[in-house]
């Protein structure tokens, strides 16, 4: 029906002419109470955002020189990152003559990330980046 006769029903019946789909070919209106139009979206995006998980990504530091038993304290560190469904950057931060040398880096975060395999997954592979080499482990999905 055409603007003019949608909005005089509207105003005969004391009611709002909302526009529902403005992209749709024609447009899509419907005569309603806006107010409680407006309530209904607030509700139903408050609960769409209860409803959302929020991912948060945990971070972890490592050295050139970190030693066995301390590789395996953080790795139990990140298995309680795990079971909270979030996601750990690894960082190894080298220094001085380490930066001459960056791939020596890279068996200790294989090794790392191996300790933890069994319950994650390897989301972005080591990387050299500047002074640090990154990589992003995820837990796995269960479903």
């Amino acid at each position: 029906m055409s603007l003019s006769e949608a909005l005089r029903l509207a105003d005969e019946e004391e009611l709002d002419l909302v526009l529902i789909a403005p992209t749709a070919n024609p447009p899509v209106c419907k005569i309603t109470n806006y107010g409680k139009y407006r309530f209904e979206m607030i509700k139903r995006e408050k609960e769409a955002k209860k409803n959302q998980k929020v991912v948060e990504v945990k971070e972890m530091q490592l050295s050139m020189t970190i030693e066995t038993n301390d590789i395996n304290i953080k790795a139990k560190k990140v298995r309680k990152f795990f079971f909270f469904f979030n996601k750990v950057k690894v960082v190894l931060k080298m220094h001085g003559r380490q930066l001459a040398n960056p791939q020596m880096g890279m068996p200790i975060m294989d090794k790392f990330f191996e300790i933890n395999s069994d319950i994650s997954e390897l989301t972005q592979k080591p990387a050299i980046n500047g002074k640090q080499i990154i990589m992003v482990i995820s837990p796995k999905n269960t479903k």
